[in-house]
């Protein structure tokens, strides 16, 4: 079976037309890892025509094509899972729990912890850190304040720092977010190690809270003019900001950073979005199952 490959609705709903399709795509990425029966470790099986359930040659047991993955004990049908992943990844800006819930029929509660399980899938692997060009710089977000301003400290707005590599011709080729507590630099240092390579070259502004990082990270602080300096980064912050704004109209505060993984995510395969359903899909079936306790406590 060939990977689905298209942005379009209907190519999309063409190939998806009932669970049985998407149980079918589901069972041919599990194919892709060695299969080894989970109650007796035999490594021979035969693939059931019905559902695409594995049976073990030697114990019989059957497994179907969601265990083990994101899409287990997924009650209201694979289609309807397949179709909210698809609006979360290959549009450009998804829609809201409660748009979702209406849209695909089912609970607030039931889309709301399918799509939190969508965006655990969405995480970075922090494998392949940045390098080249990477301009770095904290924002804010949230309701407004009177006399707050700058970086303050007892400000009840969400406080994020961005990174943002630079393609060699000038233009945006990744971005990731962290949300921190404070502007001290053992906070920001946080998106360093994650996401930035030592050997990169990063600019930031004059905020001595990165002055430290200086001893490891090779870093240029430059004067942000009012934030004219770092167009591209300022850039982002603002679609950001517009797409949580529009979207949204309340978040939990230790859910934001899932919110910012899943606008990352998009952004950083805007390139391949022609293959981002099907990268999706392969990250949820190759998961471990996750409940409501595993996602409120991985927050």
């Amino acid at each position: 079976m060939e990977a689905f490959i298209g942005q379009g609705m209907i190519t999309f709903f063409d190939r998806f037309k009932t669970d049985l399709d998407c149980l079918e795509y589901l069972a041919e990425v599990k194919k892709k890892k060695v299969y080894t029966c989970c109650k007796c470790g035999h490594d021979k099986f035969t693939v059931r025509k019905k559902n695409f359930a594995t049976d073990c040659n030697r114990c019989h047991h059957i497994e179907s094509p969601t265990a083990g993955t994101m899409f287990h004990k997924v009650k209201f049908g694979l289609k309807k899972a397949f179709s909210i992943i698809f609006e979360m990844s290959a549009t450009t800006k998804s829609m809201s729990t409660r748009q979702m819930a209406k849209r695909y029929e089912v609970s607030y509660s039931t889309a709301w912890l399918f799509m939190h399980k969508v965006r655990n899938s969405m995480k970075s692997s922090e494998l392949n850190s940045m390098s080249g060009t990477v301009i770095v710089d904290e924002f804010v977000f949230g309701s407004k304040e009177d006399l707050k301003q700058g970086r303050s400290t007892d400000s009840k707005k969400k406080k994020i720092v961005a990174a943002v590599e630079l393609s060699d011709a000038g233009g945006i080729r990744r971005v990731y977010f962290q949300t921190i507590g404070d502007y001290s630099s053992k906070s920001l240092e946080t998106i360093f190690e994650k996401h930035i390579s030592t050997a990169a070259n990063v600019q930031i502004d004059k905020w001595s809270g990165y002055k430290p990082l200086k001893k490891k990270y090779n870093i240029t602080q430059i004067k942000s003019d009012k934030g004219n300096t770092f167009f591209e980064i300022n850039t982002i912050v603002h679609q950001v900001k517009a797409w949580l704004r529009s979207t949204f109209s309340w978040m939990h505060k230790e859910h934001i950073q899932k919110y910012l993984n899943e606008f990352s995510y998009r952004i950083n395969r805007s390139i391949s979005k022609q293959n981002i359903f099907d990268n999706l899909i392969n990250k949820m079936a190759n998961a471990k199952p996750l409940n409501y306790k595993d996602i409120i406590i991985s927050s």
